[in-house]
């Protein structure tokens, strides 16, 4: 580029930057004239005050330069019109202010991002896990007592539990079908157990008491002190309801009701040589729910005297 052309252009760029100072100077200064000039007039005077203010200044400008900057505000040429509303301009505008908005906007984003977090992990995803896990724990726990029994007394209730614990599940009750869950592996536990049921006779231990019932102070209620001997020879703790209070509790040693008959038996064979030879009443078989006696009894029990 020739040294000629770069005058030219540096020339014509100071002559639009002083027509621009000139129609900034027309819009500070407010040289508004009257309306009542001619418009030959109203330019002249214009211009000659235009001329005053920049030799006032020391700034020499020509005439053509303050013709063009009067041009050029009458035309509004150097007036800024921002762009229509659109999608394009909102992006661009919250591209530009990002800094004024960002922060906060990105703490809020974090925040909810942790607050859903927290929410799947400490609410929602424990209710996920119930749902797939509390049905199959109930679902194994009735599948362990069927292999281990065929004992209806066993089955029939467990049945129930089961049909009880899915419908709790299936309604978001995961309490009570983990209390299902319980009562079956309950009765699988007791179907598992097996013992003989032992009557007491160590030294200084009763073998037998008999209470008056509540009700009837001329009759007796004669009961066996019993025991459960496992396999192993270990005395077990089980529980037992009390006929009289109607409580359950554990216990390794209870009064099992029997007649008098049997009563007076089991202490007549006892006082003969301080030993009892039929010392074995009943028996709990692995497979089966609830033991066996052979003597007369009706299952009825106490657990103090």
């Amino acid at each position: 580029m020739s040294n000629d052309v770069v005058v030219k252009e540096k020339a014509s760029l100071d002559e639009l930057m002083l027509a621009m100072d000139v129609v900034d100077t027309m819009r500070h200064k407010e040289l508004v004239l009257a309306r009542e000039l001619q418009g030959e007039d109203r330019d002249a005077k214009l211009l000659d005050q235009l001329r005053e203010i920049y030799t006032s200044q020391g700034i020499p400008v020509t005439d053509d330069i303050l013709k063009r900057g009067v041009d050029a505000l009458r035309e509004e040429r150097f007036v800024y019109r921002p762009p229509e509303a659109s999608f394009s301009r909102t992006l661009a505008t919250a591209y530009v202010t990002r800094g004024r908005w960002g922060k906060p906007v990105g703490a809020a984003v974090a925040v909810l991002a942790v607050g859903a977090l927290a929410f799947q992990l400490f609410v929602r995803g424990p209710e996920l896990r119930q749902a797939t896990e509390v049905p199959a724990a109930l679902t194994t726990a009735f599948e362990r007592l069927d292999a281990n029994t065929d004992d209806p007394a066993a089955l029939t209730p467990a049945r129930a539990q089961l049909a009880t614990g899915q419908a709790a599940a299936a309604a978001g009750d995961f309490d009570a079908a983990r209390a299902a869950t319980a009562e079956i592996e309950t009765l699988n536990a007791r179907v598992q157990v097996q013992y003989e049921l032992r009557i007491v006779s160590r030294p200084g231990e009763q073998s037998g008491v008999w209470r008056y019932p509540t009700d009837n102070r001329s009759a007796r209620n004669y009961y066996l002190v019993v025991e459960a001997i496992a396999p192993n020879g270990e005395a077990l703790r089980l529980p037992v309801t009390s006929e009289e209070d109607g409580r359950t509790r554990g216990v390794r040693t209870w009064g099992l009701r029997v007649d008098e008959a049997t009563y007076n038996s089991v202490g007549a064979d006892k006082q003969d040589d301080g030993i009892i030879q039929n010392y074995v009443v009943g028996r709990k078989r692995a497979g089966v729910l609830d033991r066996e006696y052979t003597v007369p009894t009706t299952g009825a029990a106490i657990t103090d005297w």
